[in-house]
């Protein structure tokens, strides 16, 4: 075994057994050992432990050897071959005949979510992706409606009145560190399951509130329940998604955090109108409670260690033997495991600079996009006379723009990746060298394309509101935001997925919670901003600070691989 880690050799298959593609995929998982990450290993094939990490496996698995007895130990050496059923013997980096190791049943285990079918496939991702649309639009839906809230419990504070908005977000930068390692633990699905219930429940007692002080208490609650399927639903698609097919489908599940908040305020205006703020939370909760039923039926449980937990448990009730255990069983009990996981994003946001800038600079256009958010019914119904009903369509250039960005990402992101790829083992081919494969850089091309939108479009928004140009114009420059965020978000997500795969959850967590932090408390300074700037020169300093930073994408873009490979992130 190498002294500095331990990993799985078997390869997972999604149905295609290319040779090729097996040995990308040993020699990835062989670099991340070495390393001393999980770089693109897949969820089925296991963990990458460093030196720390497999002495304390060896050792859980002696304390387990002592704890059954001689006995049992006997009873393994004498005839446990023959009570293990055909292909459940497999080997151990130690002992590739060790008996007592569950792996998965062959490449074609249809237990391996790599290996389920593709109805099944779309069937998971699309209930995670439609409460991942769900849970943000919940950020927003009520924003039109806030002056009605603030008249109703009398208040004329204009930081309530962002704050009752973007409070939610705090949930958002709370929950990560609750929902990541449980996921891991006890599997995604359970985690699912529960945090809907929360979030119908908490939905209710927002449309019940007495008071405004209840009504805050709450939307941080059901933020905080309602994070679950933007926390894990990446590493879910990461779970069965193979990477060169991940662009797309992250692409599609990512539209919800984005479009969500979008869509939100168009319903909520005509909503609140008809029939009063609270309704927004009733029908939140009617629409969660349906995709809620239909995911307890639909929902089937993608975090291999996890499988492969429950197919252990399954074959120690059958065979009598509790020397039986996972070969993802990494020796941690759910305490030390939740400790340690509960600190991996936070980690990972420390140790690692690429993490990190790319958390930071997520957060400043995530922050972006809620100013815009929590202002744009002050802007439209002081600067054109917009009613409930019609402010809500001022949202509709973010909502444009982001589908027109979703259409430039997801037609280009895995056909440029495999184009890449290509060339790189061509060329790798000519010279000699060592193919690479696909690398998670190849995702950011875009990048700064989108970050160059964003300030034009707030310059757009700005002026063309404070000299009150006709009000299509603004509306076209936020168009041109919900471009460039689209793009800044997509390529981001899923360089984080392709980098960190089996900690994929983590990773976006880590971004999840620096992004939520932003969008919660840089909305708060937006009124104030406009009332003493202008709408004009208020949104002009929001873009000279986004062209300030407008040098980080192209750093990303150019140093991103030797940013991840020189500082990997060791010991999570």
């Amino acid at each position: 075994m190498s002294d500095t880690a331990s990993t799985a050799t078997a390869i997972p298959s999604d149905g295609n057994k290319d040779t090729d593609e097996h040995l990308q995929l040993e020699r990835k998982m062989t670099q991340a050992v070495e390393e001393g990450h999980d770089a693109d290993t897949p969820s089925s094939a296991g963990y990458v432990l460093d030196k720390q990490g497999e002495l304390k496996r060896l050792q859980s698995i002696e304390d387990r050897r002592r704890q059954l007895g001689a006995n049992a130990e006997q009873h393994i050496k004498g005839d446990m071959e023959k009570r293990l059923p055909v292909g459940q013997a497999t080997h151990d980096d130690d002992d590739e005949n060790d008996p007592n190791i569950v792996w998965w049943d062959g490449e074609d285990d249809p237990e391996n979510p790599y290996n389920w079918s593709t109805t099944l496939k779309v069937l998971n991702c699309g209930c995670v992706s439609f409460q991942t649309f769900i849970s943000p639009l919940a950020s927003s839906i009520f924003a039109p409606g806030v002056p009605l809230v603030l008249q109703e419990f009398h208040s004329t504070s204009l930081e309530i009145a962002t704050f009752v908005v973007s409070v939610y977000l705090i949930g958002f930068a709370a929950g990560p560190l609750l929902l990541a390692p449980l996921s891991e633990i006890y599997g995604r699905v359970p985690v699912y399951h529960v945090c809907n219930i929360g979030f119908i429940a908490f939905s209710v007692a927002c449309a019940l509130a007495p008071s405004l002080n209840s009504l805050i208490a709450f939307r941080f609650l059901a933020g905080l329940f309602g994070v679950a399927p933007i926390t894990n639903g990446g590493g879910t698609i990461a779970d069965m998604v193979p990477q060169r097919h991940r662009g797309t489908v992250l692409a599609v599940y990512s539209v919800g955090p984005l479009l969500g908040p979008i869509v939100g305020p168009i319903a909520g205006g005509f909503l609140s109108a008809a029939k009063g703020w609270r309704w927004n939370f009733w029908l939140l909760a009617i629409i969660s409670g349906f995709i809620t039923i239909v995911m307890f039926f639909v929902m089937k449980e993608s975090f291999g260690p996890v499988i492969l937990k429950r197919k252990t448990e399954r074959l120690r009730k059958e065979t009598g033997n509790e020397l039986l255990r996972s070969k993802l069983d990494i020796g941690l009990s759910p305490g030390d495991f939740f400790k340690r996981s509960a600190v991996r994003p936070v980690k990972m946001f420390i140790v690692s600079p690429i993490v990190c800038i790319m958390a930071l600079y997520t957060a400043l256009t995530y922050g972006y996009l809620y100013v815009q958010f929590t202002t744009m019914t002050e802007v439209f119904q002081g600067q054109y006379n917009f009613s409930t009903e019609l402010v809500g369509l001022s949202f509709l250039g973010l909502g444009v723009g982001s589908l027109i960005g979703v259409v430039i990402y997801s037609a280009t992101s895995d056909k440029y990746i495999a184009r890449k790829a290509a060339e790189a083992d061509e060329l790798a081919e000519e010279t000699g060298t060592e193919k690479q494969g696909m690398k998670p850089e190849y995702r950011l091309p875009l990048l700064p394309i989108g970050s160059i939108c964003i300030p034009i479009g707030l310059f757009i928004y700005g002026w063309t509101a404070q000299r009150k140009v006709h009000w299509i114009v603004p509306i076209i420059g936020t168009a041109f935001g919900g471009i460039g965020n689209i793009l800044v978000f997509f390529s981001i997500q899923t360089y984080l997925v392709d980098a960190f795969t089996v900690y994929a959850a983590s990773a976006l967590a880590s971004n999840t919670i620096i992004r939520s932090i932003a969008g919660a408390v840089l909305p708060l300074a937006g009124l104030r901003l406009y009332e003493r700037l202008g709408y004009g020169w208020g949104n002009s300093l929001l873009a000279f600070i986004a062209i300030l930073f407008l040098p980080v994408s192209f750093v990303i873009l150019k140093y991103g691989e030797v940013l991840r490979t020189k500082y990997p992130i060791r010991n999570l």
